[in-house]
C-alpha cells in the first residue's frame, strides 16, 4: 500500500510538473510572439499585440494540435509539420493574423484551411461563431475531434476553400491559411460590408505577401499588402 501511495503522488508530480513546464513554455513564446509583433509594427501597422489576441494565444493548448512526435517543440516560434505535406503555422503569424482582423465577441468567422485546427482554436476564443474549412480530409477529421474534445464552437466541413461557406450567409471576417495566386472572389462576396480579410498572395517557393483586405460599407474594397510570408498552397479545382 505505502509503495502505490509512493507511486501515486511521483505520477501527481509529474503530471504537474509536465503541465508548469508546457505553462513555463507557452509564457516564454508569447514574449516572442510580442518582441517580433514590435519589430515588425512598421509593415504591420500593429506595434502592440491586442491583449484579447495574447490572451486567446495564451489559453489555447498548443500541444494538443501537433503530431506526438512534435510535442517536444510545441511551444517554438515556428511552423511544423502535421502531415499530408501541411503545416501548423508559426505562432507569430497566427497571432499577427489573428490581430489584423481585430475580432469583436459577436463576430462570425470564416476559416480556410482548418490543418491541425489550432488557428480555429485561437479564433473560437474571440468570436462567437468559426466556421472551418478543411480540403484534406484525414487532416479534416482529426481536427474535428481535437476541436469537439477541447470544447471549442467550431463548425467544420471538408471541401474547397476557394468557394467559401455561403450557406452561412456572410461573415465579419476571413482568413485564409493557405497562399493564393489571387484573392478568390467568393470569399469577397461572402465578407460583410465593414469585414476584414487576411489572405496570403503569391506563389509557392516565390514571394508571398499577406495581404489585408477590407470591404467598405458602400461594398467597395481596400487592399493592403502587410509583410512577405511562407504558406502552403491552397488547393483544390479552381
Amino acid at each position: 500500500m505505502f509503495r502505490l501511495l509512493i507511486s501515486f503522488i511521483i505520477f501527481l508530480a509529474t503530471g504537474v510538473y509536465a503541465a508548469d513546464e508546457l505553462a513555463a513554455k507557452r509564457a516564454n513564446l508569447l514574449k516572442e510572439v510580442a518582441f517580433y509583433i514590435a519589430q515588425t509594427a512598421a509593415e504591420t501597422g500593429r506595434p502592440v499585440l491586442d491583449a484579447k489576441v495574447a490572451t486567446a494565444m495564451a489559453r489555447v493548448p498548443r500541444h494538443r494540435f501537433v503530431p506526438a512526435d512534435q510535442i517536444h517543440n510545441a511551444y517554438l516560434n515556428r511552423p511544423l509539420p502535421i502531415g499530408y505535406g501541411q503545416t501548423i503555422s508559426q505562432p507569430l503569424i497566427v497571432a499577427l493574423m489573428t490581430d489584423l482582423l481585430q475580432l469583436k465577441p459577436g463576430d462570425s468567422v470564416l476559416e480556410i484551411g482548418t490543418g491541425s485546427g489550432y488557428q480555429a482554436a485561437v479564433l473560437a476564443e474571440l468570436a462567437k461563431s468559426v466556421y472551418s474549412i478543411e480540403i484534406i480530409e484525414p487532416l479534416a477529421m482529426q481536427a474535428a475531434i481535437t476541436l469537439k474534445s477541447l470544447g471549442y464552437n467550431v463548425t467544420t466541413k471538408l471541401g474547397d476553400g476557394y468557394y467559401g461557406w455561403p450557406e452561412h450567409g456572410t461573415f465579419d471576417a476571413i482568413m485564409v491559411t493557405a497562399v493564393a495566386s489571387h484573392i478568390p472572389p467568393p470569399l469577397i462576396q461572402q465578407l460583410r460590408p465593414g469585414g476584414r480579410m487576411v489572405i496570403p498572395v503569391g506563389a509557392q517557393f516565390m514571394t508571398q505577401y499577406l495581404m489585408f483586405i477590407e470591404k467598405r460599407q458602400d461594398g467597395s474594397i481596400i487592399t493592403r499588402q502587410v509583410l512577405p510570408v511562407n504558406f502552403v498552397p491552397l488547393t483544390g479545382r479552381h
